[in-house]
């Protein structure tokens, strides 16, 4: 140990014990005189304690062996200690004494109270085992942790290693095995779900800050594999919207993924990240926390002075953004608090990001104008709060000099710390300290012992800095002086003078609130930036729901599509164009209906109670009635929705399969559940869209994974009160009444049951086209039931936009798998006095006007900002009226049709050779291939399509082509071929 900054040491192995051996070394983070070391445990399990500094030391036996210790963050007598059988322990008084706190906790998912938010200092946050295997979260006290006094702060199991505890936020997620759910506490509120697009479908989440008042978080999406969407939040943790898509990342030394996302110290709302964008990495910065982001320019001239053509937005700056895992390093890039506006980074100059050939850049003015400092790799310090730099080389080149600069990179001197060339190993610059020392430790060869080298700076400075020695430096944005909605003023050191800053050296001059503006305003949850710069709803977001809790008489906040980016300061201006507006909750028919178990399971014991919880998308709760029916004879009402908000708990006292209604009723109308639905899907039933009247239709139930053992199937049609109960998972039936029908399947295996329901349209006779898409729909599409309920609502109102066609008659139904597919069923009106024959002329007219549009492309729509969808017609011919009169399906026709197709695709090849981009193959099957062909799409008896992407060249590669894209396209069709015996004989 030194006791004066390095220049001379003290051996301390009598203070602890010759024999002893140590393994780890802790300093108390509140008072730097306490010390705990922890001896080996493979020799002796002990701890050390020193209040004066390693003075002396005093040995306490441990029963447990330490494997990480949590001090409290400002009682410097508490503390958290982990042990090698998941135990956690407590001590206040610095380790002498220990107790147990609990057992079975999840390594690194304990913490301390957070100061001024928690109500007791000694709290302790924990993820604790249960003995069935399931994972919670438990809140206690430190030294008062029985039974008794453990609060269960969310009321359900958790994911291991999913607790995160962050200043005003607590994190978890819930085990699900269908998506990741992930919920937050604000303030130690309830904890309430956590709202991001609802297609960024995440397989992994990063809580990255929650130190300025929101939420940063990095998503892994369904479509990512090493790159993160960049989330922000609202104040209180929620809603998120995204701030940058795929953002690099890079795996760190103990193979954790680090992103390459750096928020600059000193000034709010910047930071820098580097995103891939067609196969490169470029690297944007941002001053309104992701609002808007742009390139980096780069450097005018090199360091000999020559002139750099670089041009935006072909060419640019581009920065390594990785923090050093080495503490006495500075890493790739380094700021300073007290040094706002520098910036010292290692990069290089191109289209982008690239590893080799990098230098040294700096910025004085926020990365405005940027400059090239040295042609290798150096690690930089801030000396002095920022007034002095130096730099020093990277560790793998040895080197005997150092340079230092006080004019913010402009100008550099060198200076000699050693006699014969060092690898730096670290720097050690005390934060805070005022007696200008550097540490410096290494090795002379990888083969010398350590040397350590001290370095007193204070002669590099003449004297203390005088009123004349500073300047003030206005903050802007490529002279944008509003930054974070204010204009900001620092006071910095005048460039070159060697003067000393003082202790009471302030930062900041001056700030003063600037007119809002439309760039301090982001958009709103549900909303994306268009091209014309305005905020449009997604396409899966509905801007008028309005949250169920919202009752007649009640006031909401009414979105305009924006939200202010939190600390921004402006004032007036738009301000109030741009903010939530507050209006009266409207009074609105219940719809959205639906029941569930409050465990998720649709089975229960004899005797036992069961909680049945009832939601409602829309409609007011306290003005709507509820009535549920249990199936066993029994039901109750309620005359408002939020008394059931505790679930409603029944006991069933006969066994027996009890189909469980709900009906919810107010003055504007009614919604109603014919089901129980189960949380987590593991089964999904496959049926047409549009069916004929009295005419049998295939419905199919597939369970994926397919179960092993015996599946019981039980088959809810129409308005039945009782099953059809089957073995297979195949059924037909005949639909007799026109209009929309429910079919619900629930599928039993062991002691689980799961189900899955589906709409049917039953109609007279119809009319149907099948769509193709622009391959661009395929990036997007994470191939499961709401997105393709989503995107169908999408392309019907982008049909109508080009058909004066009633809406409540056109129907579009998207298909599993990829490329997205897709059938648009035309449905006859319900008036009956004008005759079939005339409803069936204005299909047709409506038929021929959309084949039109699409021939022409005028049908598209923009899923989200950039990504434009054109709709295609796959269909060589209009596609032929579909009623329920007779029709011939004999062999004789089936060879004919194939002849004539056949005959017709080998002309078109051979006659354009690969310039027609779409060939489509025509098969009628017989009646037992409409048995195989579950999920074929329309009505039982029309005409399967299979659409074909471009051919090879080759004969031979056409051919191993057409065969594996058949297979496929009957394998989407059927969701999965390993359900299907034979299904390449189509």
């Amino acid at each position: 140990m030194s006791t004066d900054y390095g220049s001379t040491y003290e051996r301390m192995n009598d203070k602890v014990g010759s024999k002893t051996v140590l393994s780890y070394l802790y300093v108390c983070p509140t008072n730097k005189r306490k010390i705990m070391v922890l001896t080996d445990p493979e020799f002796e399990s002990s701890l050390l304690i020193s209040s004066d500094e390693g003075a002396s030391f005093q040995k306490y036996r441990l029963t447990f062996y330490v494997v990480s210790l949590l001090f409290h963050h400002t009682e410097e007598d508490w503390a958290l200690a982990y042990s090698h059988d998941q135990k956690l322990y407590s001590s206040m008084d610095f380790g002498r004494k220990w107790q147990l706190v609990h057992e079975h906790v999840t390594p690194n998912r304990f913490y301390w109270s957070v100061s001024g938010r928690d109500k007791e200092p000694d709290l302790v946050h924990m993820e604790a085992h249960t003995p069935d295997g399931n994972v919670q979260y438990i809140t206690c006290r430190a030294q008062m942790c029985t039974e008794a006094n453990r609060n269960h702060p969310f009321p359900g199991y958790i994911d291991i290693s999913s607790l995160v505890v962050q200043d005003d936020y607590i994190f978890i997620q819930v085990p699900t095995s269908v998506r990741a759910t992930y919920y937050v506490s604000y303030k130690r509120e309830s904890f309430i779900q956590i709202k991001l697009p609802k297609y960024s479908l995440p397989k992994d989440l990063h809580i990255v800050s929650t130190d300025g008042k929101q939420v940063f978080a990095a998503v892994q999406e369904w479509n990512q594999n090493d790159t993160y969407n960049l989330y922000l939040s609202d104040t209180r943790g929620i809603y998120f919207t995204l701030a940058m898509e795929n953002v690099k990342t890079t795996r760190g030394i103990g193979g954790n993924q680090m992103l390459d996302l750096y928020e600059v110290a000193g000034i709010k709302g910047m930071l820098i990240a580097n995103k891939r964008q067609d196969n490169q990495v470029k690297t944007y910065i941002t001053y309104n926390k992701g609002r808007d982001w742009r390139l980096l320019q780069a450097p005018s001239t090199d360091l000999d002075g020559n002139d750099i053509h670089c041009i935006l937005p072909f060419c640019s700056l581009h920065l390594q953004l990785q923090t050093s895992e080495n503490p006495y390093l500075s890493g790739t890039i380094s700021t300073k608090n007290s040094a706002p506006g520098i910036i010292v980074a290692t990069g290089n100059i191109g289209s982008e990001l690239s590893y080799n050939n990098v230098g040294m850049f700096v910025t004085s003015d926020a990365g405005n104008s940027w400059r090239q400092i040295f042609e290798e790799e150096h690690n930089v310090w801030f000396l002095d709060k920022g007034g002095a730099l130096v730099a020093v080389k990277q560790p793998s080149v040895p080197t005997k000099n150092l340079w230092v600069t006080f004019d913010e990179g402009r100008q550099w001197t060198q200076h000699s710390f050693s006699s014969v060339p060092l690898f730096v190993d670290g720097v050690l610059v005390e934060a805070g300290a005022e007696n200008q020392i550097m540490t410096f430790f290494g090795h002379f060869s990888h083969r010398s012992e350590w040397q350590l080298i001290k370095i007193d700076y204070k002669s590099l400075f003449s004297r203390r800095c005088l009123e004349e020695d500073y300047q003030t430096w206005h903050l802007h944005n490529q002279g944008e002086p509003c930054v974070m909605g204010q204009k900001q003023i620092y006071m910095k050191r005048r460039p070159g003078n060697h003067c000393m800053l003082g202790k009471d050296y302030s930062r900041i001059l001056s700030a003063e609130s600037c007119i809002c503006r439309a760039h301090d305003f982001e958009c709103d949850y549900g909303y994306e930036r268009r091209g014309e710069g305005n905020c449009r709803p997604s396409f899966w977001f509905n801007p008028s729901t309005v949250s169920r809790s919202c009752s007649q008489g009640q006031n909401y906040f009414n979105s305009t599509g924006y939200r202010k980016v939190v600390l921004n300061n402006c004032t007036k201006g738009v301000k109030e164009m741009y903010t939530a507006r507050k209006q009266q909750c409207p009074n609105r028919a219940p719809r959205g209906l639906s029941v569930t178990t409050k465990d998720g399971k649709l089975t229960t014991k004899l005797g036992n109670n069961i909680t049945f919880l009832v939601n409602l998308e829309e409609g007011d709760s306290l003005r709507t009635n509820i009535q549920l029916d249990f199936g066993d004879g029994t039901a109750v009402s309620y005359s408002n929705l939020s008394w059931t908000e505790e679930g409603i708990k029944h006991i069933y006292k006969s066994a027996g399969i009890f189909r469980v209604t709900a009906l919810a009723e107010n003055t504007l109308g009614y919604d109603s559940t014919l089901h129980v639905t189960c949380p987590v899907e593991h089964v999904q039933l496959l049926a047409p869209f549009v069916v004929i009247r009295n005419k049998e239709v295939n419905i199919t139930a597939m369970v994926l994974p397919t179960h092993p053992r015996t599946v019981t199937y039980f088959w809810w049609l129409g308005n039945s009160s009782e099953p059809m109960i089957t073995l297979d998972g195949s059924i037909s039936y005949t639909f007799t009444n026109e209009g929309m029908h429910t079919v619900t399947v629930q599928v039993s295996a062991g002691s689980v049951i799961l189900q899955d329901t589906k709409s049917i349209a039953v109609k007279e006779f119809f009319k149907s086209l099948l769509l193709s898409f622009s391959p661009n729909l395929d990036e997007f599409n994470p191939d499961i039931p709401e997105w393709r309920q989503d995107v169908g609502r999408v392309i019907r109102k982008a049909v109508l936009q080009v058909c004066d066609f009633p809406e409540d008659q056109l129907l579009v139904a998207v298909f599993p798998g990829v490329p997205t597919a897709a059938e648009l069923f035309l449905l006859p009106h319900k008036n009956q006095s004008e005759g079939k024959k005339r409803r069936e002329e204005e299909l047709e007219q409506a038929s021929d006007v959309i084949v039109n549009a699409l021939n022409q492309n005028l049908v598209e729509f923009e899923l989200k900002p950039g990504a434009r969808v054109i709709v295609y017609n796959t269909q060589l011919t209009l596609a032929p009226l579909v009623d329920s009169s007779p029709r011939h399906n004999s062999s004789a026709m089936l060879m004919l049709l194939s002849v004539v197709f056949l005959g017709l695709a080998v002309f078109l090849i051979y006659k354009f050779k690969r310039k027609i981009p779409w060939i489509n193959i025509y098969a009628e099957v017989n009646q037992e291939k409409e048995q195989e062909m579950i999920g074929s799409v329309g009505q039982t008896d029309s005409t399967p399509k299979i659409t074909l992407s471009e051919f090879p060249t080759s004969k031979e590669l056409m051919e191993k082509e057409m065969d594996a894209r058949v297979k496929r396209g009957v394998g989407n069709a059927c969701e999965s071929t390993r359900e299907i015996p034979n299904c390449t004989s189509v």
